[in-house]
């Protein structure tokens, strides 16, 4: 994805509030060896490109001054209450360093699964983010989290991802390896399955007392 910025000569609350109020959001470009750049962003583009789940984990193309540079979305301020990006953080990247970035997770095939289909389990979402380590160049827009073959009562962890080649999980999720998500029977539903238990036998002592009567 594009993004278009400017560079910004002032700085300082009084010179924010300004541009802010011009209808446009100050940011900083750092890392790399190069200075930290202050910048500034139309807000109404920035305020829809962050709608969009590409621009919070892909690489993105900043052109400033006519020259274009790689960078990852770090961080952005919103006001409290009012529709208004305050501020944003971007990094730049280098084509031979790794990058530690939170990935969507995308989970697909729910309602195939027997768990759902025929046992009536809700599938709940634990995470629906999760940090990778790689290139800049293998770094995957989302990863995609198979759910056919869950079971009921069963969850699948970070580490049965199958991840793309060339990235990994950074290593605290190695080690923790969390639970992403997970297949289960609704409380109301097995208290349904439990009473209905009794009910059935019940019906069916009258029925056994009737044969053996006959």
């Amino acid at each position: 994805m594009k993004v278009v910025a400017f560079e910004r000569s002032v700085q300082g609350t009084g010179a924010s509030r300004r541009l802010r109020n011009s209808g446009k959001t100050p940011g900083i470009v750092y890392g790399s060896k190069d200075p930290a750049l202050v910048i500034e962003l139309d807000h109404n583009a920035l305020f829809h490109a962050l709608r969009k789940e590409a621009f919070h984990s892909s690489i993105l193309d900043l052109e400033i001054g006519g020259k274009t540079q790689k960078v990852l979305l770090r961080d952005y301020q919103m006001h409290p209450f009012r529709p208004i990006v305050l501020h944003i953080d971007f990094q730049r990247v280098s084509a031979t360093e790794k990058v530690h970035m939170r990935v969507p997770l995308h989970f697909t095939n729910a309602e195939t699964s027997s768990a759902v289909k025929l046992q009536g389990a809700v599938i709940s979402h634990i995470l629906n983010d999760i940090e990778v380590s790689c290139l800049p160049a293998d770094l995957p827009e989302f990863i995609e989290v198979d759910l056919s073959k869950i079971e009921v009562g069963h969850a699948i962890h970070a580490k049965d991802l199958a991840l793309p080649k060339g990235v990994t999980l950074v290593l605290h999720v190695e080690q923790e390896n969390p639970v992403l998500v997970n297949a289960r029977i609704p409380a109301v539903k097995a208290a349904e399955t439990e009473d209905a238990a009794p009910a059935a036998a019940a019906l069916a002592a009258p029925a056994a007392d009737a044969k053996d009567k006959a």
